[in-house]
């Protein structure tokens, strides 16, 4: 019974907060390098970024990134350099995360852009469309690392682009989305 609840409040919660399309393709890429790449280590304060800058930091001992407000990025499995694979209900869950992002204190990879077919641009990082998960309710939490949900498997974006070499919190639960 609380699953139950937990989901409907999370279903609440999602479209309370998420005004995403439910768009299937993408027309357009674009990518930078990340400027300014420094040291790894923690990332600066989320006060001290804008809200289009994408930050590194430490969640569970992996070097990940995160929005402006700490939380965590994820990419999805059956995605494309080109095209998001995550829409309607799945982008209630995992909202899109809104192009173009600049690089904050250890960002190296590669920023870039994708335009989904509603038009909206969704920004990407090595080539990967980036996104957040509406379970993390709070900063430094990353709950949708892999978990098998809409019809694929959810990563977190470490900084170096590669998912974590064995990934502990993995999930089959259909969930429905």
């Amino acid at each position: 019974m609380r699953k139950i609840w937990a989901a409907a409040g999370l279903a609440a919660f999602a479209l309370a907060v998420s005004a995403c399309g439910s768009s299937s393709s993408s027309s357009s890429a674009t990518s930078t390098p990340a400027a300014g790449a420094s040291s790894p280590a923690a990332s600066a304060p989320a006060s001290s970024a804008s809200a289009n800058t994408v930050l590194s930091t430490t969640i569970n001992g992996t070097q990940v990134l995160t929005n402006s407000k700490g939380f965590t990025l994820y990419w999805f499995v059956p995605d494309t350099s080109t095209k998001s694979n995550c829409n309607g209900s799945c982008a209630t869950y995992w909202p899109p995360v809104k192009g173009p992002v600049t690089a904050g204190s250890g960002v190296t990879g590669t920023l870039g852009t994708i335009t989904r077919s509603d038009g909206s641009t969704q920004a990407t990082y090595d080539g990967h469309p980036l996104y957040t998960y509406v379970g993390d309710t709070a900063p430094g939490q990353a709950k949708g690392n892999g978990l098998n949900l809409s019809g694929g498997v959810w990563h977190e974006m470490t900084v170096s682009g590669a998912t974590p070499a064995a990934s502990t919190s993995t999930s089959s639960g259909g969930g429905g989305y």
